[in-house]
């Protein structure tokens, strides 16, 4: 199966110059690889004056996370029909570490790995990588929790938080 830009347009809530990725170099069901070059697109939507700063990366590990969860919805006989899925959300970040300043000033393209290391049903734990994929210079890492859907998490009273 070939894991396009198009690919992940059609899975994946983010769209146009906001889809940060090109392609899926390699997957399996606990960890995936993507490549990305937007960093060095002057029309990428996170820069600001005229910068990309490292911790955007989060959000290309974000996204990478939001393919993998795709892939392994789609990879799943019963589910393959299934419908884009609804957006989950970064609920935190967490043992980051910003190896360089900036993004915008690697040359290379991105490599952004995702490893996850725990799911439940509405919950699903990664570790991160962004690397240079030629050298392997590491430009950040960490873990991220991400919820599938805000309706079903209640607050400590038990309500929901709408």
């Amino acid at each position: 199966m070939n894991i396009d830009r198009n690919w992940i347009l059609a899975h994946i809530p983010h769209q146009g110059s906001m889809c940060l990725l090109d392609h899926v170099e390699s997957w399996d069901s606990e960890r995936m690889s993507a490549i990305a070059h937007s960093h060095l697109q002057m029309d990428n939507p996170l820069r600001a004056h005229d910068r990309l700063g490292a911790a955007n990366g989060i959000e290309y590990a974000a996204q990478a996370m939001a393919v993998h969860s795709a892939l392994l919805a789609t990879s799943q006989p019963d589910m393959q029909d299934m419908a884009r899925p609804t957006a989950g959300f970064l609920a935190s970040v967490r043992s980051t570490v910003l190896h360089v300043a900036r993004l915008d000033d690697i040359a290379e393209a991105l490599q952004i790995e995702v490893t996850c290391t725990h799911s439940e049903p509405n919950l699903i734990l990664y570790q991160f990588a962004v690397r240079g994929l030629d050298t392997q210079q590491p430009l950040l890492d960490g873990r991220a929790t991400i919820i599938i859907d805000a309706s079903l998490v209640t607050n400590n009273t038990g309500a929901n938080p709408s």
